[in-house]
């Protein structure tokens, strides 16, 4: 059996997408709902608010289809309008906490931190962060945001962000340092 290809590109499923072609529509969402999945994931710690954010988030995009100006790439689009409605859904929940003490930005390179670990159990440790150390953590080392910008999206202070990204790391490797000490009764 061949199957055809109804849309040559992206571009084009965009488009038909935008006019209301239910089946572009369906090809966007099943293409991209895995990704964005693990996107809201990322941030939600519970699978099926991480789905309903995910939903959400979905229906903004389509809802705002027609703003998307072609200009870089869809995914990064649809990817940016995720983190937002996940932010903006633990905002709603109140389980965001910043800690406004500032601490100076001591580089502790993530890839030592996780270099072994598998992506489950990288997962655990990410979401046993406090959920403000959590997001930054995310927004900056996952994301690739810089702090100016997380400042702005979480409406915090660059030095928050800063904070709260040299705190969540320093959480990470002191867990991590225990779990090894529990692991294999060594340091």
């Amino acid at each position: 059996m061949r199957i055809i290809s109804f849309y040559k590109n992206e571009r084009q499923l965009i488009k038909k997408a935008i006019d209301g072609n239910r089946e572009a529509q369906k090809v966007l969402y099943t293409k991209h709902a895995p990704k964005m999945l693990s996107v809201c994931r990322q941030y939600v710690k519970d699978i099926h608010f991480a789905e309903d954010v995910m939903i959400q988030g979905f229906v903004k995009m389509f809802k705002h289809l027609h703003s998307f100006k072609f200009e870089g790439s869809f995914e990064g689009w649809v990817r940016r309008i995720m983190i937002r409605e996940s932010i903006s859904f633990l905002r709603k929940q109140q389980f965001v906490v910043y800690d406004n003490e500032v601490y100076e930005d001591n580089q502790i390179n993530s890839s030592e931190l996780i270099s072994d670990l598998d992506t489950e159990h990288i997962q655990r440790l990410i979401d046993d962060l406090p959920q403000g150390y959590k997001m930054v953590f995310v927004l900056y080392t996952i994301e690739g945001y810089k702090h100016q910008e997380i400042a702005e999206m979480l409406d915090v202070t660059e030095s928050t962000s800063k904070s709260q990204l040299h705190k969540a790391r320093k959480m990470l490797q002191e867990n991590l340092q225990k779990q090894n000490i529990i692991g294999y009764g060594t340091r």
